[in-house]
């Protein structure tokens, strides 16, 4: 018997958006209050691509999902690796065999771009690409097989690169693949039995992911056209909106333009719409360049602009589960179900904040972590 009686008890959370083979220390400026998070808090020791060979980047990663655990997701999303090869595929194994305590995962293998995007370091290097380049409708399908038989659960790709303002104003955004690029990943993912994520911040990145019929919609900072936002309710697309991460280029876009612009500030103004306008609304937060095991801070963007703690909880328990197509696994505390629980000390529906300071931590009915205090027998 586990005495929680003093505490609130809720479903594990699900991040759909985390990059446990980055780890970050870079401290994310919030723009609710303009608190900077503390650079090293919870952050895994620094790692890249040339110094350190992927079996420890693998440990890091490994380390991270762990974070994240304890911090009260019992299950993850991981989109993209970075150029890690198939070693999330392992870390997933590693953890559903028992060899590791760790959360649920999906994963999204090497991720796909195209010509330009990829690219690491120096073209005078070889260095493992930190995603895979693919162009052409058949070259696009050829990697999605492969991707899956590697043992890719989602399709992850970049259907928009960078940005820029012009002089005036204007925001511009660099694009990347074409729509009958976009629908020949989309069909390929979707015969194959799997996902597809799409990474677009505005412009015609984003109309042509809903066109094609994508599963989720990762960031889109620059979401304002009714047509499109009524195309992805009627198709049931999941939009997460990754808050945390939009702040990530606050800093430079303000450098860049004299302080007059940031994209930051253009999600401020298309947040309460996104949130209200009956599109599913799934718990992303692209943790990792930014600590792991910080990520429940993007429960005060969901409420600050519009949703209801309850409402916000959802996004990370039932629709997050939904979208993963673990409905009938995880999202919820009711029979048949894992039994995926934590607990905090106080009221989020009063405090949303409260699940920052996640005390207990349950995974398929094992105690990961108590910081309640409990009698058991």
């Amino acid at each position: 018997m586990i005495d929680l009686s003093q505490a609130t008890v809720l479903p594990g959370l699900i991040d759909g958006h985390t990059h446990i083979f980055n780890a970050g220390h870079e401290g994310v400026t919030h723009i609710l209050n303009d608190r900077r998070e503390d650079p090293k808090a919870g952050g895994a020791p620094d790692m890249n691509l040339i110094d350190d060979t992927r079996e420890y980047r693998t440990l890091v990663a490994m380390a991270n999902a762990q974070k994240d655990l304890k911090a009260g997701f019992t299950a993850l999303r991981d989109l993209m690796n970075h150029g890690n090869g198939y070693s999330d595929v392992d870390v997933r194994k590693a953890i559903n065999r028992g060899l590791l305590v760790g959360p649920r995962l999906q994963v999204a293998t090497l991720g796909l771009v195209a010509t330009g995007e990829g690219t690491v370091g120096s073209w005078e290097l070889n260095l493992a690409p930190a995603e895979q380049v693919a162009d052409s409708p058949w070259t696009i399908r050829q990697a999605v097989r492969e991707q899956i038989h590697w043992g890719a659960d989602w399709i992850k790709f970049h259907a928009s690169a960078g940005h820029h303002f012009e002089p005036d104003g204007r925001l511009v955004w660099d694009g990347t693949y074409s729509l009958e690029e976009i629908q020949a990943l989309v069909d390929e993912t979707h015969k194959r039995g799997r996902k597809a994520a799409c990474h677009a911040y505005g412009g015609e990145g984003v109309t042509n992911c809903v066109k094609a019929g994508v599963d989720t919609l990762e960031h889109a900072f620059d979401l304002d056209d009714d047509a499109t936002i009524n195309m992805m309710k009627e198709r049931g697309i999941y939009l997460e909106p990754t808050f945390l991460d939009s702040t990530m280029t606050r800093e430079r876009d303000l450098k860049e333009t004299g302080g007059k612009y940031s994209l930051a500030a253009i999600r401020e103004k298309t947040a309460r719409k996104l949130l209200t306008c009956g599109i599913k609304i799934s718990f992303g937060t692209g943790v990792g360049p930014f600590p792991h095991g910080s990520q429940a801070v993007e429960f005060e963007y969901l409420v600050h602009f519009g949703m209801t703690p309850a409402q916000a909880i959802q996004t990370a328990t039932v629709t997050a589960a939904e979208m993963m197509g673990w409905q009938d696994q995880i999202g919820s505390v009711e029979k048949r179900k894992y039994a995926d629980i934590i607990a905090v000390a106080g009221d989020p529906l009063k405090d949303i904040t409260e699940l920052e300071r996640v005390k207990f931590v349950m995974k398929g009915g094992a105690v990961v972590k108590n910081d309640l205090g409990w009698n058991g027998r």
